[in-house]
């Protein structure tokens, strides 16, 4: 008998698109997949993707999750970290939602966001499941985040060392962390107490990647106990009908010739710095793909293009014909795998991260804030890309356009770069051939789901 699956992702794209991916995952290897969709959505682009994904995957099930919103006093606060915690204040109503599925549900997966959602479900009369969370961050950021709420962290030191896992850098430790009553930080704090109390810990991550961190996270040698870590990535995208308008600008680029540049779904820069990389995207002389966003919730953008860029530098990118400037929800893997794509200047989100390995396309890492100097960390030492850890966090300080263009210039020139990143991209299609590490892991895991049937 087939296990009946429920997975619950938490706000923003790049927590989304893992959980899409995974449903469509399980749903393709004789799972019943029910999502439940906690409304209302943050953003447009998570209501557009969903009604395409349900659309185009009808055999999954889909069940609205109606949040109590949570007001904030602050009207600077991110949406997201409010959504998180509007999920985790509104979980009292997911057990009857839960009990009326049918057939019954034999587990239930979760943002690692909203973990904390375990200690209110587990002991819940109506509810007999396993329970598993999903992480949409490295294992090395996971690695850490587990060990917070034994931890005092200080600025002043170097390196950080605990037990049984490699040493961290302090440097690339999110600020917010310093603070204990950051809403990121308790947030994370609050998961990492209830991870112990799940049977697994499904990550997009593959072995080849991660090797150390992950042989570490499942050694049983580290201070506190841990559920089975199921390193089960790159996740594979999923075929969706909607296709992405940039791409007839591509066909008509040569191979490995244009530069894909993006900062994730949630990250606004200053004007004065998009005008920087503007100018420093053109001085390199490598044609590009540029993505923007001037806000961090789509809904509220209205910002035009021009206003945003500058009228004097759209005009230069439309006269010079070198590359394409768009304010627009993108599908970055139809992006990354297109053949004129040669290199991918990023944030280094852990999706971006994961899906640049998955085709062996080289990075250039502009780490902004959060997980993505420990994601960057990861890429360097893989051979993926470059990192130029002077650039800072977000607003640290104006990286000028000759710095951009230097390090651009590096990404789509290095051969050896490009070699290695190849390697990755190889390494990250072994790992899901017949007795790959990932494909072995995935096995098993549908194996343990079948017992609770």
């Amino acid at each position: 008998m087939e296990p009946h699956i429920a997975l619950l992702p938490s706000a923003g794209m790049g927590h989304l698109m893992p959980f899409l991916r995974l449903a469509a995952m399980l749903a393709s290897r004789n799972c019943k997949v029910t999502l439940l969709t906690a409304q209302p959505t943050v953003s447009a682009a998570e209501s557009n993707h969903l009604n395409s994904f349900f659309s185009a995957h009808p055999h999954i099930q889909r069940l609205d999750f109606q949040v109590v919103p949570l007001q904030s006093s602050n009207p600077h606060g991110d949406p997201f970290f409010l959504q998180f915690e509007a999920i985790i204040r509104s979980v009292h109503l997911l057990p009857p939602l839960l009990s009326s599925l049918s057939p019954p549900i034999s587990a239930l997966f979760l943002d690692i966001a909203a973990a904390t959602c375990v200690d209110k479900l587990a002991d819940h009369p109506s509810l007999s499941i396993s329970y598993y969370i999903l992480s949409t961050i490295s294992a090395r950021f996971f690695s850490l985040i587990t060990h917070l709420p034994h931890l005092t962290l200080e600025s002043s030191c170097e390196n950080l060392k605990l037990h049984g896992l490699p040493s961290f850098s302090i440097s690339n430790i999110p600020p917010p962390l310093f603070n204990p009553q950051n809403l990121f930080t308790t947030q994370l704090i609050s998961n990492a107490r209830t991870i112990s109390r799940v049977k697994g810990v499904v990550s997009n991550t593959f072995h080849w990647f991660e090797a150390e961190t992950i042989e570490a996270l499942n050694s049983g040698k580290t201070s506190i106990t841990l559920p089975q870590f199921l390193p089960i990535g790159p996740f594979k995208h999923y075929e969706d009908p909607e296709k992405c308008s940039s791409l007839s600008w591509l066909d008509e680029q040569p191979a490995k010739s244009v530069v894909y540049v993006s900062f994730g779904s949630r990250t606004a820069m200053s004007k004065d710095q998009i005008k920087e990389i503007g100018e420093g995207l053109l001085k390199s002389k490598q044609k590009f793909l540029w993505v923007l966003k001037s806000a961090i919730v789509d809904k509220v953008e209205e910002t035009e293009l021009q206003e945003l860029v500058g009228r004097s530098l759209l005009e230069k990118i439309e006269e010079k014909k070198q590359g394409i400037a768009v304010k627009e929800w993108v599908k970055q893997e139809e992006i990354l795998t297109h053949h004129a794509i040669g290199g991918f200047f990023s944030h280094c989100g852990w999706n971006s991260a994961m899906e640049a390995a998955q085709r062996g396309v080289p990075m250039l890492a502009w780490t902004l804030n959060g997980d993505q100097r420990f994601n960057a960390e990861v890429v360097e030492k893989a051979g993926l890309g470059l990192w130029p850890k002077h650039w800072g966090w977000l607003g640290e300080r104006l990286v000028k356009s000759e710095e951009i263009k230097k390090k651009i210039e590096g990404l789509m020139q290095d051969h050896k770069l490009r070699s290695m990143a190849q390697k990755v991209g190889e390494e990250a299609k072994r790992a899901w051939e017949t007795g790959g590490t990932s494909e072995k892991v995935v096995g098993q895991m549908i194996e343990m789901l079948k017992l609770k049937v």
